[in-house]
């Protein structure tokens, strides 16, 4: 026999859902400005790839184009990971599952979200994940 998995309801008022959420959506936008200034969109939904400099055949200049690109592949990742978390946060508040633990189902601490709004894990979740404890 199955065991059911029962899922927690939410503790949080909706004007804490709308706070985050309008938090979320204002990340999600300077995000993607950002990404925008040295990327260009992939087929793939919130993929990037960093635009590669053309700034001349000299030698000089095609050392410019790598070390700039080089330079911008870290970042674009960063911001991707970034844009990926707040999309995640953004997909569990539609589905009425943001605010509670994806690992032990409990209601996450209001001041944990407040901090770190894309989180999807309790502190004592994520310290044990990243042996902490």
């Amino acid at each position: 026999m199955k065991k059911k998995t029962v899922k927690t309801k939410s503790l949080f008022t909706e004007k804490f859902f709308a706070e985050i959420k309008e938090s979320l959506v204002a990340e999600r936008d300077r995000l993607t400005k950002e990404l925008t200034k040295f990327t260009k969109k992939t087929r793939t939904p919130g993929d990037f790839e960093a635009n590669f400099p053309e700034y001349g055949d000299k030698e000089d200049e095609n050392a410019n184009e790598v070390a700039e690109y080089t330079a911008n592949k870290p970042l674009e990742e960063v911001l991707e990971g970034m844009l990926s978390d707040v999309t995640k946060a953004l997909q569990r508040l539609e589905k009425g599952t943001y605010g509670i633990c994806k690992y032990c189902d409990r209601p996450m601490d209001e001041k944990r979200l407040r901090a770190r709004p894309t989180s999807g894990a309790c502190v004592a979740c994520k310290k044990t994940l990243t042996d902490e404890v």
